[in-house]
Order: C-alpha cells, then structure tokens, then sequence
C-alpha cells in the first residue's frame, strides 16, 4: 500500500481520492453494505424462517430475547476486535478481561451496594487498563498481538481465579437488571443491551469509515511501515485499539452478569474470545489486517447466537453448533483468501 493513498493525519481525503483509494484497496468501503454482509442477512433470514417452520416457539418473545441479550456481549466485544483485526492484531485475552472484571464487580455489588452507574463505570474502567497494558506492550514490545495476548489471558485469569478465591460470588443483587432479559431490561420488548450494542456498532461504523482516525485503522493494517511513513501515529493508534476493546470488554462483562442468575462463577467469560473472533472473522474482517467492517461483525455475532440458539430449540447436541459455526468461519476465510488472490492478479 504506497503511502500516497493514506488520509492526512490533519483532515480527510479528498472524496474522488477516497473513492479511488476504495476501489484500489478495499481498505475503505465504498458503500454501507458490501456484498458479503447481504450475504450475511440472508443467510441469518433463511436460517430464521427455517428454525420458525422447524419449531415454532424460536420466534416468540420468549426465544428472541434470551438470543439479543446473549448476543450483545459477543457483538460487543466483536466491534472493538473488528478494530484491532483491522490494524493487523489479535486479543485472544478477553475472556480473561470479562472474569477481572465481572468477578471484581460482583463482589463490590454483594459487599458495597453500588449502583448501577458505579459498576458500570468499575467495570469499564477495569477493562481500559487491561486493555492498555495489551496495547502498550504489543505497540512498544513489537511482538506479534497473538503471542502478547496469549500470556496475558493466562494472567488476566490467574487474576480472575485469585479474586474468586476457589468460590463463587453468591446472592448477587439485581443492580444491572437492566442490562438482563427480564422486563427490566427492556424497552418495547427490546433488550437495553442489545440497544447499547447497536448505538456503540453504530459510532464505530461511523468512526472507521468517516473519520481520518478510522481510516489510519485500515492503513496500519495495510501496510504500518508505509502507514508511519506517512505520517500516521501507528504506535498510538494500535494502543488505542486494544484500549478500546478492553473498554468494550469491561460494558461486556455487565451484560454477562446481569442475563445470569444470582451467582457468579469462576468460568463467567470461558470461550466468549473464541465467538468474538468467530464473528468478526464470519462478518468479513480479513484475518490478515486492513480490511473489515463492524457491521458484518453485528451480522456476524447474530449468525453465531442463530446456530447456537437453533442447536439448543432444536435439541440436537450442542457440539453441532461449534461444528457449524467452524464451517462458516472456513467458508469466510477462503472466501477472503480468493479475493485477496484475485485483487494480486488484477
């Protein structure tokens, strides 16, 4: 990627550049939905009118809410990894960051009594500085995010299990209700989480496709060393990337505590990083950095809980849906490797 395609870290390119730079690269989308996502849509639509026809009750209130509400922490945390993905990295540590953090809110819930915005802010607040120490030492360490972010999962849960101390966190009070599935947690049947999800999806499409900041994204995953010749501050923006993915991780964590019960066990968070990538990558983000989008992410998320819920209401075993979500995530790999292969050839 030359650096004469690069946004001007001061302002925006000018639109006939955007556009060339879009049909060139495919860093930038040229328009709100690609092909891929469409895709996405009507395979999650078909998928839906099969399970309704295969059993009724999946698309009565009683099944599509408990789905929202299970889907926005993994679209949640799907959007900041769509970022990071996007820069050339990988965060492998968020299951980790959702133990921290959910464990330690938990417990000042049971013992302090905070309110919602408090935990809220804790909880968040927790995630950004997990968030940070991944970001500083990638950026700064230069090892590969894959291998920064295996060690420090390993650490983030050593964290995690010496705050359960060997115990889970019982008779939790209901402060994030409304973040739950219960009618606390919704508006209009719609739940407050699966809402916040969609407004946070909706700033960072905006951000990413908008804003010079978002293109610099897609130019450090593109090519950083060009990127940085161009002037783009690439050690600051892969920082910020990992910062937001904690903090997104940290809103997660609530969501998770609050569509349980009154307890808290010391396995909150296992395998959410695994559906997280599996979403970003299903929605069309090249696992090769530089090209993404966080509505495919959305879709993707949606897709992954559609299986997963699917598997269980149709009482088949619930190792068919990792098989089925690990055939999706082969088909949009190999489908990002042939275009990767045809855009070398034309």
């Amino acid at each position: 990627m030359s650096s004469s395609t690069l946004t001007p870290p001061g302002g925006a390119a000018p639109a006939g550049q955007e556009a060339h730079t879009a049909r060139e690269r495919g860093r930038v989308l040229p328009f709100p939905v690609t092909g891929q996502e469409i895709v996405l849509l009507v395979v999650v639509a078909a998928l839906w009118v099969a399970l309704a026809l295969a059993t009724p009750a999946f698309l009565t209130r009683g099944s599509i809410v408990p789905l929202l509400v299970a889907m926005a922490p993994v679209a949640l945390i799907g959007i900041g990894m769509t970022v990071v993905i996007i820069t050339g990295g990988i965060d492998v540590s968020v299951a980790g960051i959702v133990m921290v953090c959910a464990v330690v809110v938990a417990r000042a819930m049971v013992g302090s009594g905070i309110s919602l915005p408090v935990a809220v802010v804790l909880s968040v607040a927790i995630g950004g500085v997990l968030g940070l120490v991944n970001g500083v030492l990638i950026a700064y360490g230069r090892v590969h995010a894959i291998i920064i972010t295996f060690g420090t999962a390993n650490l983030f849960e050593f964290l995690g299990l010496r705050l359960f101390g060997g115990t889970t966190v019982d008779n939790i009070p209901g402060t994030l209700a409304f973040f739950g599935r219960g009618e606390a947690g919704r508006t209009l049947g719609i739940p407050h989480s699966f809402l916040i999800m969609l407004l946070i999806a909706a700033a960072a499409w905006y951000y990413l496709r908008h804003t010079p900041g978002g293109r610099h994204m897609y130019a450090i995953g593109g090519d950083a060393d060009a990127a940085r010749l161009a002037g783009v501050k690439v050690q600051r923006r892969v920082v910020s990337a990992y910062v937001l993915t904690g903090l997104l991780t940290g809103l997660a964590a609530c969501f998770v505590i609050a569509r349980g019960t009154s307890t808290l066990a010391p396995n909150v968070g296992a395998g959410i990083e695994l559906a997280a990538i599996a979403a970003v990558v299903i929605g069309g983000t090249s696992i090769m950095g530089g090209r993404g989008s966080v509505l495919g992410t959305v879709l993707g998320a949606l897709l992954v809980q559609t299986v997963t819920s699917g598997v269980t209401q149709l009482g088949w075993r619930s190792q068919l849906s990792a098989l089925f979500i690990g055939i999706f995530i082969l088909i949009a790999v190999g489908a990002d490797l042939l275009r990767q292969r045809t855009r070398r050839t034309t």
